[in-house]
């Protein structure tokens, strides 16, 4: 029997060649296609390519003993077949994992096309429980623009209506229309290479620049308009209404980001983080907005040294789509009412590229498990992974959104342990160094039951 996976993202690609690394042949479905020499796209999208980024090129932090770090660790070591060409594609970010968006896309397609277990199918799936006889397993994992169609599946299906938000993606310039003398390289805190492009504003340029934001005409009105946005993702514009200080708190905030031409912290800092290897194109860290793009262009230009800016791509809002988790899903990512059909990536209630690869990976291992008659065990609770998983099915369902993975999801010390060690960094690595004993465990056990299935 095979498996079906059905989203051709990120959590997607990482389910089908786990399952096929462990055994299993593998449908994968995309809706994204090449429809009479025309692509068909989604809202966000701009190619068909498998593993597209359209929000970020950042998988986050990779200073040790930080909470995305610990997840990828944990990753790294089952052997995540996208981690693994993220790390292959990775550019200068400082202390974070930023990649080559076209390259990761290419080297992702490569590897599924090498997979002789892996066969891709571009057709859009509307029906969940139309192919019990053809497939043993369904993962979905069609992220955050699931079709209209499949949408109403969901619903069906677990007899609940899904939840829907819309997320923004941030403008990207052309490097060589950046003013370099009116910026400066550094990282916050000095924290890894100095791969940021920064531009400093004092106090009269912020003030200037945030009248501007908050006079600025949003993008054409929509339907979807009126739903919440995501915490973690607001768009700058809706940030600024918040308080004349919110975004130097926020995604303009200069702390650690010291002016080495002066000396000085600036009264504000906006960050440009590298799109590819060429460094050609930065993107602007955090400026995720629903403006009309005339009106981008006006207020951003006037960040210091961004003046005469060409922008590559303006930011923009798109769906987000992900189903109430913790009432649908058991820990093995399963469907309650329907357990032959898993969920992954976004969709799943997971918020971040690294979280979305991370239960992709999950889905295959338990579905390929499940597929070959064994009962995985659930990741145990005290790895990221595990915490991951434990929030998005266990937390509150009437005031439940999405998470990225953070500190706050681990299992705490001991009481006893915590009130001995004071210093917050020691106590970390002491999390991770346990969560990280306890992930290989549960791997080498879960390899021990397959290999006596």
């Amino acid at each position: 029997m095979r498996i079906r996976v059905i989203g051709g993202g990120l959590a997607g690609p990482e389910a089908a060649l786990t399952a096929a690394r462990l055994g299993c042949q593998v449908d994968l479905f995309e809706m994204r296609a090449m429809v009479d020499g025309k692509p068909r796209l989604t809202p966000a999208h701009e190619t068909i390519e498998f593993g597209e980024l359209v929000c970020s090129n950042s998988l986050k932090s990779e200073s040790p003993n930080t909470a995305p770090w610990l997840l990828k660790q944990e990753m790294r070591r089952f052997g995540s077949a996208l981690l693994k060409i993220a790390d292959e594609t990775a550019v200068p970010a400082g202390h974070a994992l930023a990649v080559d968006r076209v390259e990761f896309s290419r080297r992702i397609a490569e590897a599924i096309s090498n997979e002789s277990a892996i066969r891709v199918i571009r057709e859009e799936v509307t029906r969940l429980d139309d192919s019990a006889d053809q497939y043993a397993l369904t993962i979905v994992a069609t992220g955050p623009l699931t079709s209209g169609a499949l949408s109403e599946e969901i619903a069906r299906i677990t007899g609940a209506e899904h939840l829907a938000f819309y997320d923004s993606i941030s403008p990207i310039v052309d490097a060589e229309s950046i003013d370099m003398e009116r910026v400066y390289f550094a990282a916050r805190w000095d924290k890894g290479t100095a791969d940021y492009i920064n531009c400093p504003m004092n106090r009269e340029e912020y003030d200037r620049f945030l009248d501007a934001l908050l006079a600025a005409e949003a993008a054409e009105s929509k339907e979807w308009e009126n739903l919440d946005y995501f915490e973690g993702c607001l768009p700058i514009e809706v940030l600024a209404t918040r308080g004349r200080d919110t975004l130097r708190f926020g995604p303009m905030k200069p702390v650690g980001l010291r002016d080495p031409r002066t000396g000085l912290r600036p009264w504000a800092v906006v960050q440009l983080r590298k799109e590819n290897v060429r460094a050609d194109s930065y993107n602007l860290v955090g400026f995720q907005n629903h403006l009309k793009w005339g009106e981008q262009a006006r207020v951003l230009r006037m960040i210091p040294g961004l003046e005469n800016a060409k922008f590559l791509r303006y930011g923009q809002i798109h769906r987000n789509t992900y189903i109430c988790a913790p009432v649908l899903l058991d820990e093995l990512l399963r469907l309650k009412t329907t357990p032959r059909v898993l969920f992954a990536g976004q969709i799943s209630g997971v918020e971040g590229y690294t979280e979305s690869i991370a239960t992709g990976m999950l889905a295959g291992i338990y579905a390929a498990a499940l597929a070959h008659g064994v009962e995985p065990t659930p990741v145990p609770r005290g790895t990221a992974l595990g915490s991951l998983v434990h929030y998005i099915t266990h937390a509150d369902a009437k005031d439940f959104q999405p998470a990225n993975i953070t500190f706050d999801l681990l299992e705490p010390l001991e009481e006893e342990v915590r009130k001995k060690v004071r210093d917050k960094k020691e106590r970390h690595r002491m999390v991770c160094e346990r969560a990280l004993e306890k992930f290989e465990a549960w791997w080498a056990g879960q390899q021990t039951s397959a290999s006596v299935r």
